[in-house]
């Protein structure tokens, strides 16, 4: 059933082509006979002066009739052979007659001869009667064109069967997110011991170890990313899959008639299927990389995993690029140089070397320290690489798969444009706080609703670094609704450019267009668990409080539902930067823990400030020293330390912890007295997600048969 499928998939392509621009896609099919008897008829007789020449042989009835009964030979006549034998004609601008076969193997039967019966025969002159093949010859020939032809039609299938491979996956994707969502109580009872096998050791945790988010590598300059380890076994069984498909139905005969030798016979098959292959993968290549990739809402799977499942496509597309030119250019032999001048060879050349660049260029080092030069040299190759493979299969019957390539490229920045012109390109107000973290307030329009937990890519318009987009969890603001608030950690690039303006501006503020491009992303399933834990670290805590908090209102005061917060953070000030968010926290039914993993460290507690009267930070015999300080902005310990106290007063609804948080008592302590399911929801620092990604894989077998789900807001972007 499978295999009709694909087949039929294939054949739509096939019809659909037929009808696109450049050469027209030939299926061979019933049409390889001709091809066969063709070749050999001349090559071992003559009809007219020259070989090939079908303005004379689609005249003389004698070489007509030499077709028909080559294909007469174990009932090959078929349409799709006259219409073949028609095509040849019509290259010498012949229109055969509609029932030239019956006349044609009539006089066959009547007068052909083999070789012997003709006295004094020599294949170089014309002969004048029809002309009896070599049976043993006719199979060899028909053998030959067989596997040679019909690859390209078997590669049209094995192409088609990679998508439907990722078809397969994302159905599975599919059944397994829609299904939380609309049959929660039937997912919390999938705690039997097969599907907590599958859970614990195939579809939560990372590969090998605990390292998914966090990079891996060597000698510094090899740094990589592992695929969590449903993603790689996917991954892995694509590889096998794609060799199998690239060794089976591709052996040649001995003493190939079309090729002369097996290995330049196997060495075109696979040239060619390998080249079919590629071009068919291409547009789901780019599709996985899209930011509007409408697999990802129907599957489920987040855009890291999109992004992982993209780069190895590519990888495994420019591997038979590759092994495709090397095998045309050996086949090539002494002709390479005369021949390496057609245009679309130059251009399939420009394509393979724009896609080596983007495999070298698109390492993790170069991506992380060189981020803007990756994306512009990233974008630059891509498109030499779809222009080149454009303009290479352009009359070779294959441009109709690379318009779905295109398409989907287009479609996807014309969507991205769209969302940027119906958002508007307001004046936000961008702060530095903490000397940490930029906020940037922007206003939204009416339409515009935000996505818990959702994140949306923002242009800073400034002349330096306008075409730059970067995403980032957001929050709608608390004294604002008609606002939404992004958090940006100062880091390098864009954000340093930013942090430097500000350090400089009046009060660390200035106002700045900018331009929004989203929302993106989905709310978790953590909605439907019985339980749910939202963990953050740093500045990972916009989008897991915007889900959780989504959760609490949606459910009310009355609600059995358990929600948790814990945010973990280095310093005291980090909490300056998302006070208002942390103070809102007060009338709703969210247990919240602060962890503050280097208590000690005061700096910039001071900002706290101005949200308390300096009568309750300052006793009265120090308050001529306190007020020479305050025109310094800066205060002693012993005022940091009431400021502190101010600040948990305010923040009585928190518990507040010193230290690390130990991530394998958190689980295992929450899985244990949760009162049913249990959802954990993360993003924050590598390390941390990684850790709270292994023991909630650890817990999924647990005494109270509770079910343990985990949800990974971290999304790596680079």
């Amino acid at each position: 059933m499978l295999s009709s499928l694909i087949s039929s998939i294939a054949f739509f392509l096939i019809a659909v082509s037929a009808h696109g621009g450049g050469g027209e896609y030939v299926h061979y099919g019933g049409g390889i006979p001709v091809y066969a008897c063709n070749l050999q008829i001349n090559r071992e007789v003559s009809f007219c002066p020259k070989p090939f020449n079908y303005s004379c042989l689609c005249t003389n009835e004698n070489a007509l009739a030499t077709y028909a009964g080559c294909l007469a030979y174990k009932n090959r006549i078929s349409e799709a052979a006259l219409h073949q034998m028609g095509e040849f004609c019509e290259n010498g601008n012949v229109e055969l007659e509609h029932d030239w076969i019956d006349s044609a193997l009539e006089r066959f039967n009547k007068y052909a001869k083999s070789a012997r019966e003709i006295e004094g025969f020599n294949r170089s002159i014309p002969i004048n009667v029809p002309f009896i093949l070599n049976e043993t010859s006719m199979n060899r020939f028909n053998d030959a064109y067989s596997i040679f032809l019909g690859n390209y039609d078997d590669s049209l299938f094995y192409g088609t069967s990679t998508l439907m491979y990722w078809l397969l996956i994302i159905v599975i994707g599919a059944i397994t997110n829609w299904t939380k969502f609309l049959f929660p109580g039937f997912t919390k009872k999938l705690t039997n011991p097969v599907i907590n096998f599958w859970r614990k050791h195939v579809s939560m945790p990372a590969a090998f170890g605990r390292k998914k988010s966090e990079e891996q590598g060597f000698w510094k300059i090899f740094d990589w990313l592992l695929p969590s380890r449903f993603e790689s076994i996917v991954i892995f069984l694509f590889y096998v899959f794609v060799v199998v498909i690239h060794c089976i139905n591709i052996t040649a005969i001995d003493q190939d008639p079309v090729f002369l030798t097996k290995y330049d016979a196997e060495l075109r098959y696979v040239s060619d299927r390998t080249g079919i292959v590629a071009t068919i993968m291409m547009p789901l290549t780019i599709l996985f990389a899209g930011r509007n990739n409408f697999l990802q809402w129907i599957s489920g799977y987040n855009y890291t995993a999109f992004m992982a499942y993209h780069r190895h496509t590519a990888r495994i597309m420019f591997v038979l690029v590759v092994i495709h030119a090397v095998g045309f250019s050996i086949l090539l032999g002494e002709r390479y140089a005369a021949d390496m001048k057609e245009e679309y060879l130059i251009w399939g050349t420009v394509a393979t070397v724009a896609g080596g660049i983007i495999l070298v260029q698109a390492m993790l080092f170069f991506r992380r320290r060189w981020y803007e030069i990756f994306l512009l040299i990233h974008i630059a190759m891509a498109v030499l690489w779809v222009v080149g493979t454009w303009i290479h299969v352009e009359e070779l019957g294959y441009i109709w798969f690379v318009y779905p390539s295109v398409a989907v490229w287009a479609l996807d920045r014309a969507v991205r444009i769209g969302r940027l012109v119906a958002f508007g390109f307001p004046t936000s107000d961008v702060i530095l706080l903490a000397d940490e973290t930029i906020k940037v307030v922007v206003p939204k329009p009416s339409y515009w609703k935000s996505i818990p937990g959702g994140h949306a890519f923002i242009h800073f318009l400034k002349p330096t670094y306008f075409w730059q987009s970067h995403p980032f969890t957001f929050t709608e603001s608390v004294e604002e609704k008609n606002n939404i608030v992004l958090y940006v950690k100062v880091k390098g690039g864009i954000t340093h450019s930013l942090y430097q303006l500000l350090t400089k501006a009046p009060g660390k503020a200035i106002k700045m267009k900018v331009a929004i491009e989203g929302p993106y992303g989905e709310p978790t399933a953590a909605r439907t668990a019985d339980t749910a834990v939202f963990v953050a670290g740093g500045n990972g805590i916009p989008g897991i409080y915007s889900e959780v908090l989504d959760i609490a209102l949606r459910a009310g005061q009355n609600s059995n539902k358990v929600l948790k917060l814990v945010w973990v953070v280095r310093e005291y000030r980090s909490l300056f930067w998302f006070y208002e968010q942390l103070v809102s926290l007060k009338n709703v039914n969210i247990e919240t823990t602060i962890y503050v993993t280097k208590p000690n460290n005061l700096v910039c507690v001071e900002e706290f400030r101005s949200r308390f009267a300096s009568s309750d930070i300052s006793s009265e015999d120090t308050s001529e020293k306190n007020s020479s300080r305050e025109k310094l902005d800066t205060c002693d310990d012993q005022e940091k330390e009431r400021i502190l106290e101010l600040v948990k007063s305010e923040l009585s609804h928190i518990q507040f912890k010193e230290g690390r948080p130990n991530i394998e008592e958190l689980v295992r302590d929450e899985v244990n007295h949760s009162a049913g399911s249990i959802g954990f929801v993360t993003c924050g620092h590598p390390i941390m997600v990684d850790e709270l990604r292994y023991y909630c894989a650890q817990n999924i077998s647990n005494p109270n048969k509770n079910r343990v789900d985990f949800y990974e807001q971290l999304q790596v972007w680079a």
